[in-house]
């Protein structure tokens, strides 16, 4: 069995982020190519799968027991993210009480080779092995070693395993360097309708082309999991998986799964000319993310011309102090070219930005806030700074005495940790609720998401349902904020007369 367990939606496949798609401004759901990876893998090697996403089906746990009853596997194989592993294991533990005999196997980010006062935080007695390697290039071997040699599990990369109870790791120090050597994933076993693009509601999957990330960016797990050094797919292999998905499953959008895209100007250009090359010109499109440096213009004309409607950056900030702080590689002029450079392609862009880092304080969130209104993207998303176990910026987080007991069960749109050096929780989040207010209510913003809806009336009513959500997510959340404040200044004024000086802070 191949799952991801009932609850809120998350990108458990992404390791990376693993984002949280129900309080996202304008992301959905990708589909669960880790799984399909390990259905591909495994079944070359004679084991017989069952792959479902509980989460993106909305099925809660008696969907799950009824199927788990019925398989009756031999192995449960988990998608897990450092935000849901809580909830992961008491889903777990529910059922081993059915079938205690099952081996369990949990994969995610948060077991690249954790230390023991990680481990020590979780119950994990009911589990049998544990991936926080490239899980794809070695599941279907891990339990080939469990089935035939368990003395072969100790050559098995990026895994921890038990010998009396404690837990063994093997290398986490290097990588497969070919990816073209995987299988594609299985999509036959994926309900490829429930991944689609934001704007139309069209299946689009999901197509890695490269891992690893030569840059150094302090809150960012890509160097620690995919290792410093780029290693790109083939572009004929690309290709041949989007042929496939376009030919057997009718997908005609695609989201290309990779940090750095835009970073070897001709590995881009040779998948891009492919594409033009063949009969999937002008019948897809297809999203990218990539690095605002280096990037040429010339690249972004021809992604567009091969099918790319949007990019995606990662602006990070509009503080240069921060930029530098986070060993970003680029500059606040980096940003502003970067996002000319898409405008004049006629992309659309989504930028992506990040607050409350440990040395932040009301200047640094103004300088931003100046930035995301001067680059005007199409789509924005703030993300709240998540230290994640094996980042520099959990060890700074830590050193500042920010995290409040545990990361874990946290995620960047839920209070990661208790602020920065110089402002609360509280007001990071109030500051991000009247950005996301104030930019997505704009007269301005709003006549143009209406011209990009007016051939398409899908996208029109996409837009809405994304936008009432965003606007009535923060409004609640902005009158629960008066609430608590109300209360608190309640508080202080039933003790009796006071120096309110001494509470201006608050």
């Amino acid at each position: 069995m191949l799952i991801y367990p009932p609850g809120k939606l998350y990108q458990r496949g992404e390791d990376r982020s693993q984002g949280n798609i129900e309080d996202s401004t304008a992301t959905s759901m990708r589909a669960p190519n880790d799984l399909g990876y390990a259905a591909s893998t495994l079944e070359k090697k004679g084991y017989n799968t069952f792959l479902r996403d509980y989460q993106s089906e909305v099925h809660d746990f008696s969907k799950l027991k009824e199927d788990f009853i019925k398989l009756d596997p031999d192995f449960l194989y988990l998608s897990i993210t450092n935000s849901t592993i809580f909830e992961d294991l008491e889903i777990v533990e529910k059922l081993k009480k059915i079938k205690n005999s099952v081996i369990v196997i949990l994969k995610g980010a948060l077991f690249f080779d954790p230390d023991k006062d990680l481990l020590d935080q979780l119950d994990l007695s009911n589990i049998s092995y544990l991936i926080g390697g490239e899980s794809d290039f070695v599941v279907a071997n891990l339990i080939d070693a469990h089935d035939k040699n368990f003395d072969n599990l100790i050559n098995i990369r990026g895994i921890l395993y038990k010998v009396d109870g404690v837990w063994v790791k093997t290398d986490f120090n290097s990588w497969e360097n070919n990816l073209d050597i995987l299988d594609f994933p299985n999509r036959s076993k994926i309900n490829n309708k429930l991944y689609v693009r934001p704007d139309t509601g069209e299946a689009q999957a999901t197509i890695i082309t490269s891992r690893g990330c030569p840059s150094k960016c302090i809150f960012c797990l890509t160097p620690t999991i995919s290792g410093t050094k780029l290693r790109l797919r083939n572009p004929e292999k690309i290709y041949e998986e989007m042929l496939m998905c376009y030919e057997d499953y009718d997908i005609r959008n695609f989201f290309f799964r990779s940090d750095t895209f835009t970073i070897d100007r001709r590995w881009v250009e040779r998948l891009c000319k492919l594409i033009m090359k063949s009969k999937l010109h002008r019948k897809i499109e297809w999203v990218a993310n990539s690095k605002v440096k280096p990037l040429e213009k010339e690249t972004l004309l021809i992604m567009k011309e091969a099918g790319c409607w949007l990019v995606a950056f990662g602006y990070e900030s509009g503080s240069a102090e921060t930029l530098i702080k986070i060993k970003k590689g680029c500059t606040i002029d980096d940003n502003i070219k970067a996002s000319s450079f898409a405008k004049e392609a006629k992309l659309k862009t989504f930028g992506f930005f990040l607050i409350g880092l440990p040395w932040e304080d009301q200047k640094h969130l103004e300088e931003t806030k100046n930035i995301i209104f001067e680059l005007n993207s199409d789509f924005i998303e703030l993300h709240l700074a998540v230290p994640y176990y094996g980042t520099p910026l959990y060890e700074l987080a830590r050193k500042e005495g920010l995290i409040d007991d545990t990361v874990l069960g946290k995620d960047y749109f839920n209070s990661p940790t208790i602020g920065t050096k110089y402002l609360t929780m509280e007001e990071i989040e109030d500051f991000k609720r009247k950005i996301l207010l104030e930019y997505h209510t704009r007269p301005s913003y709003i006549i143009k998401r209406l011209g990009d809806s007016l051939k398409n009336y899908k996208i029109l009513k996409n837009y809405s349902i994304y936008g009432t959500r965003l606007i009535a997510k923060n409004i609640s959340e902005y009158f629960k904020s008066s609430k608590r404040n109300n209360k608190l200044e309640d508080n202080l004024f039933d003790k009796g007369p006071i120096n309110l000086d001494q509470y201006k802070n608050v």
